[in-house]
């Protein structure tokens, strides 16, 4: 999702270089639109959030399956909470699929456990399995989050440590099960200044990868010459003058490792802003499109969260919309420096 807003997407690959193409569009939204039903089982509040991704995935011309919607929404009807965030996601050029995020009270339980158990996901064996146990009785949660592919199916789950509480790196790397990645770069992390900003982690079962997310960035840690010194450290290629001065304004990072090996896939800015043009450009519109017409029911202008990616052979943006915003989400989603 981007930052403070169920952290980030799962993107398939794409082409090259593509500055100023969209990769992947949120929007917060529990709203009420006209359209076919759920199911019972789902309940009313089901039935309200089926309608908004029905209508978002319209907004994308993408087809919202009732089918792949009803398990899922059936599975958490008892524990929904009012976020849910709508990635659309994007395959060689086009959008090709739409999921959704939701947060979680902590006390419903281990997301992938329910998930397990109404038959969304399958059992590994992997010591992935281990990582979101491990944390859980270690540290204070605020919520735990779900991210769910229309078409395919239970993507990760989240654990959002609270605001005041945001984790230290020690702490995270003492955790058995942690992956070494976070170990290898835990000096380079604090070195830039975000040792005790860990605001969430994510882990993705499927593709046993997992995201780690640093918030409150200062100026000085997106400034120009930081970044490109952080970046060589990790192995990723120079960003483009264009994502350097995106990451410029950013106020939170968060690197994607995989589990056996210690290197970076790919590290993400984000940045909060009313206008997404004022810090991305060239945007495909239909997407664009999208963003300005996802509705918001809050004071004020649109608030939008947009982040920018960088790997080793591509850069890319994402961009979230909220639609609903409770007091520690507009605290936890810093603006821009």
């Amino acid at each position: 999702m981007a930052e403070g807003a169920l952290q980030e997407p799962v993107v398939p690959p794409g082409t090259g270089a593509a500055i100023g193409r969209y990769r992947a569009v949120r929007a917060v939204s529990d709203h009420a639109v006209s359209g076919g039903g759920v199911s019972e089982d789902a309940g009313a509040e089901g039935e309200s959030l089926y309608a908004a991704v029905r209508e978002a995935a319209g907004l994308l011309g993408v087809a919202c399956s009732r089918d792949m919607m009803r398990p899922v929404l059936t599975a958490f009807r008892d524990v929904i909470a009012s976020t849910v965030v709508l990635n659309a996601v994007t395959s060689g050029g086009r959008v090709d699929d739409v999921s959704f995020d939701f947060t979680m009270p902590p006390g419903a339980g281990d997301p992938y456990e329910i998930a397990l158990a109404r038959g969304l996901t399958g059992e590994t064996s992997h010591p992935i399995r281990a990582l979101f146990s491990d944390l859980r009785k270690r540290f204070p949660v605020s919520a735990y989050g779900v991210d769910y592919g229309i078409n395919r199916g239970f993507n990760k789950a989240y654990l959002v440590f609270p605001l005041g509480g945001f984790q230290e790196l020690a702490g995270l790397v003492d955790v058995p099960s942690m992956p070494v990645g976070l170990s290898a770069h835990a000096d380079a992390f604090a070195e830039y200044g975000l040792d005790g900003k860990v605001s969430a982690i994510a882990i993705d079962y499927a593709h046993r990868t997992w995201n780690v997310y640093f918030n409150g960035l200062g100026a000085g840690q997106v400034e120009r010459g930081a970044v490109l010194s952080m970046v060589r450290e990790f192995g990723l290629p120079e960003p483009s003058g264009q994502l350097l001065d995106f990451i410029g304004t950013s106020s939170a990072v968060y690197p994607t490792f995989g589990w056996d090996s210690p290197e970076i896939e790919r590290i993400s800015f984000s940045v909060r802003t009313t206008d997404p043009a004022a810090v991305l450009t060239h945007a495909d519109p239909v997407l664009e499109n999208f963003a300005g017409k996802v509705p918001y029911a809050y004071g004020g202008d649109r608030v939008l969260v947009c982040a920018g990616a960088l790997s080793a052979d591509e850069e890319y943006y994402k961009l979230a919309a909220y639609y609903r915003m409770t007091s520690e989400t507009r605290d936890r989603v810093q603006p821009a420096n």
